[in-house]
Order: C-alpha cells, then structure tokens, then sequence
C-alpha cells in the first residue's frame, strides 16, 4: 500500500460537534494505516474572515494559521474536507478560509490562462475528498438541489485549484442522530481513509 501525506481539515467553527467526531476517527484510521496524517480543526483558527477587497492587488497578509493549512495543502498529496452542511453550503468561517487563503501566487495562477482564460491551478497532483454532515436527505440533495454543495465544492474550489476530487460522502439526519447511526458513518468514514491509497 503507498502511503500518502494527508491534510484532514474539521469545517465545522463549533469546538465540538460530529464533523469533529468524524475527522478524528478518519485522522486516527489513516494513521493506523501508516499514511502520514495532519490534522486540523477550523474552531482552532483564528483569522480575520472578511476579504476586503474587490481585487487581488495589496490582499492583507495571511494569518499564521491560514499560512499553516496552506504549506500542509503543498506539504499533502490528499485533502480531506468534513463539514456540515448549512443554509445550502459551507459554514461561513470554513468559505472565509477559502477566500482568503487561496489567493493568486498561492493556490492558481492569473497569468497563466488556458484556451478558455481560466487560471493556471497551483495545487495539482492532489485528491480530495469532501464528507458533509446535512439534515437534508441525500435523495433530495440530489434530486431537488441538484447535489449544489457538492458540485459547487468539487469544480469551483478544489478542481479550480487543481485537485482531483473522489466521490463525496454524505450523511444526513445529522441533527436528530442516534448511536447506531453516527456509528454506521463512522465505519464508512473509517472505510474511506483506508481506501485513500
């Protein structure tokens, strides 16, 4: 089996909750199998979420916690992204990472475009994979929402970038869990982080 250097990123802002719950029992399976593992929780960064800006000219410097998550996404060969699902998307600290991190020079390159314009990405080579805890039901995400977090995540963050993402998970009912469950997605996390090689 290769063993693979993993950034595992909780996205939920709360301190505790399930997607934390989630990303550890994933951190604590890929470690068991051998695969070097950093693990991160959003409740534990601290930065200034607003962007400010309507260009990229003179962006405010970053934080030393999101200079961290961006040297382990260069340092990782797989990226690992649990969060809940809120109003429809991301948890509003977890997208202000995004718009503030992954900045032209950092994570694509504005000047150099393909045929259709869009950036060059800068952090090829790497998987990911996205596991969103939701109380809509996974039918209905797909059906009625047309999978909308999902898409959106999949192309207009991590492919923007350059990763290439693997089928997502999705876990729902997440509100109103019991023991059985959360253990059922437990196993299926677990399941994943021993099918990353």
């Amino acid at each position: 089996m290769a063993h693979r250097k993993i950034l595992v990123l909780d996205g939920h802002p709360a301190a505790t909750s399930l997607s934390r719950h989630l990303t550890e029992s994933y951190a604590e399976t890929a470690r068991s199998a051998e695969h070097e593992v950093a693990l991160r929780h959003l409740s534990d960064l601290t930065f200034d979420m607003d962007f400010e800006h309507s260009h990229y000219r003179d962006a405010k410097p970053l934080e030393p916690d999101l200079q961290d998550i961006m040297d382990q996404l260069v340092w990782a060969d797989h990226f690992v992204l649990v969060t809940p699902l809120w109003w429809g998307g991301l948890p509003a600290k977890l997208k202000a990472l995004f718009d503030r991190a992954f900045l032209p020079g950092l994570a694509f390159d504005t000047r150099k475009t393909n045929w259709m314009g869009m950036p060059a990405p800068l952090l090829s080579g790497r998987t990911a994979q996205l596991i969103v805890t939701a109380d809509t039901p996974g039918w209905f995400q797909r059906f009625a929402y047309q999978s909308a977090v999902q898409r959106a995540t999949h192309r207009q963050i991590l492919r923007f970038v350059g990763m290439r993402p693997r089928r997502s998970l999705w876990f729902s009912g997440a509100s109103q869990a019991n023991e059985r469950q959360v253990s059922g997605w437990r196993r299926k996390v677990e399941r994943a982080a021993l099918a990353v090689a």
